[in-house]
């Protein structure tokens, strides 16, 4: 009889590499805790839907699928204190299944009601994967030093949506824009629009902005690349590079993504840090020793 082997390729290995669970348990506060600030400052305008006609919504089509129900006043309001409560107690680690399950169900209803009004946002899909992977784990401690295959595999699938959010917006200019986009004026319109004193001279120079166009197309063309760190040093130096070019395009026309950013702190080794915070372990009790010795 043929037995099917147990998956080991290389993928596989990849996306199950055992990943330290103080890692997910310090992300894991970061992701929660952000909720409120994300409710109440980055998608602050989400609660005026409250008060729109409801004629005026046009559900996505999970909405549609799962038949949610039209945002009124009250269940707009209902979902975002349902929302903030949730998270705040899920960043304390208890429950972390049940917590965090509700935390991405409801989440996920508030960017329904967030996209439903003709305006999609592609900032939000990897915060809305980290909030559907952290439950899966389990319980994880700051002071926890063990390793997981299931913590592994819920921050590879965080990173691989972070890849594709790069990647896919390279293929989305290419695709509605044509080749014409890296020689276009996006960068002018957008610095003409947005910009500040940080960015207003580049105006007196359109080769650079041009230039800029081709290189931020030739980066998220080769996002995928990204999959292939594996220390730490990799891993932090990622990190700052992706989070220095959102700071950079903030300085420059105002936008910043901070659902995404939040996301790419996942790559990050918390568990060095953590370790920091871990007590040192007690000295061993040399009182008996000493007297072991002296009776003999």
């Amino acid at each position: 009889m043929t037995t099917i082997p147990a998956p080991t390729g290389a993928l596989s290995r990849w996306f199950f590499r055992p990943v330290p669970l103080a890692r997910i348990a310090v992300f894991r506060v970061i992701a929660y805790l952000f909720v409120p600030v994300d409710v109440f400052l980055t998608t602050a305008w989400v609660r005026a839907h409250a008060d729109v006609p409801t004629e005026w919504y046009d559900p996505l089509l999970i909405g549609r699928l799962l038949h949610l129900p039209t945002p009124t006043h009250t269940v707009v309001l209902l979902v975002q204190w349902a929302l903030v409560i949730t998270a705040l107690a899920a960043a304390t680690g208890r429950a972390p299944r049940l917590l965090g399950t509700a935390v991405f169900l409801l989440y996920l209803e508030w960017m329904v009601i967030a996209m439903s009004y003709g305006k999609v946002d592609h900032d939000r899909i990897a915060f809305l994967v980290a909030l559907a992977v952290l439950p899966t784990i389990g319980r994880a401690r700051v002071q926890d030093s063990r390793r997981s295959e299931a913590a592994g595999w819920a921050m590879a699938a965080v990173l691989v949506t972070v890849m594709l959010t790069y990647f896919l917006a390279a293929w989305a200019k290419v695709r509605f824009g044509g080749w014409d986009w890296p020689t276009g004026s996006t960068l002018t319109r957008a610095v003409l629009r947005r910009g500040t004193p940080l960015s207003d001279w580049t105006l007196d120079l359109p080769w650079l902005l041009s230039a800029a166009q081709w290189v931020m197309l030739g980066l998220e063309f080769l996002a995928p690349l990204m999959l292939l760190v594996r220390t730490d040093r990799a891993r932090i130096g990622l990190v700052l590079f992706l989070l220095g070019f959102h700071l950079m395009v903030f300085a420059g026309v105002t936008i910043i993504f901070l659902p995404h950013c939040v996301a790419i702190l996942s790559i990050l080794p918390w568990e060095r840090l953590a370790a920091r915070w871990r007590p040192a372990p007690a000295p061993a009790d040399q009182s008996w020793a000493s007297s072991s010795s002296a009776a003999q």
